[in-house]
């Protein structure tokens, strides 16, 4: 289904972790092509502040205070969104992140999965049956992460869960196709982008980050081609370096190297000159 189409029928954009960060930026771009919203986060204030922000700026946005770990609590957002009208785009894009390790803290392996993957599984299947039954032009983006991808060392359940939501979403796209459901599915990976994960740790934007609003942008230029793979550049990486990381992390299994070779000291050179090309 052509994003072309999907914007023509207009209707409501659900997003999750719509307070704030790259959800944000997104409501505020799909508010400007038309969109009614439904924003949802856990943070009351905070969509206060951003259903305000966008009122003003005259879009026509509800709010609906959700912990997506709650499988029930995300039914409960479908049954809005369905009540307020036609469901366009849902945006599954709430996460958190929380330090981890193999064999250390396992209540952080625990909260990560239940908000960063099946907050996800909780909207794909609240969502996407009511969806399909509408048969209408549709989309469903979940925000993923490249550490989903190439998985580098220093955060094995953030990785865990972000490449649980690689697998579930390129499942996701094949059964649509299957049952001919007119509705897209689409992998949105940001690259290095200053969100207020990141404010947290970096109270000033490094040079070498994007601004979420550069982040969505690319976001849905990429939406409107078809695209079902998103990974985003920054300041720092290119897409040609996303590629390259890309086929060196698939290559570990191929050519039989140490896990996470990348990063093996072993292995340092052969990889930087690949990196060049």
């Amino acid at each position: 289904m052509a994003w072309d189409d999907i914007e023509a029928a207009g209707g409501l954009a659900v997003i999750t972790g719509g307070a704030s960060g790259v959800g944000f930026a997104s409501a505020q771009h799909l508010a400007n092509k038309g969109f009614d919203l439904l924003l949802a986060d856990v943070d009351d204030a905070a969509l206060s502040r951003a259903a305000a922000d966008l009122s003003d700026a005259g879009a026509k946005v509800h709010t609906h205070v959700t912990d997506v770990s709650d499988a029930a609590a995300v039914n409960a957002l479908a049954d809005r969104a369905f009540d307020l009208g036609e469901v366009a785009v849902v945006m599954n894009n709430a996460g958190i992140g929380i330090s981890s390790s193999t064999w250390e803290n396992p209540d952080a392996w625990r909260k990560t999965f239940d908000v960063n993957f099946f907050g996800i599984l909780n909207g794909v299947q609240a969502f996407v049956p009511r969806m399909i039954a509408a048969a209408r032009p549709a989309a469903v983006i979940n925000t993923g992460s490249k550490q989903g991808i190439t998985t580098p060392p220093g955060n094995p359940a953030y990785n865990a869960a972000k490449a649980a939501v690689k697998v579930l979403t390129e499942q996701l796209a094949h059964e649509l196709r299957e049952a001919g459901a007119s509705i897209d599915a689409h992998l949105f990976v940001p690259g290095f982008t200053y969100t207020g994960m990141i404010a947290a740790i970096m109270p000033e934007k490094p040079q070498g980050a994007w601004t979420s609003e550069e982040c969505v942008s690319y976001l849905f230029s990429r939406v409107a081609k078809g695209d079902f793979y998103i990974l985003c550049p920054d300041n720092m990486v290119t897409e040609a370096i996303d590629a390259r990381r890309v086929l060196w992390s698939a290559g570990d299994i191929v050519e039989n190297r140490p896990p996470l070779s990348r990063w093996h000291p072993d292995w340092a050179d052969t990889f930087a000159a690949f990196e060049k090309g």
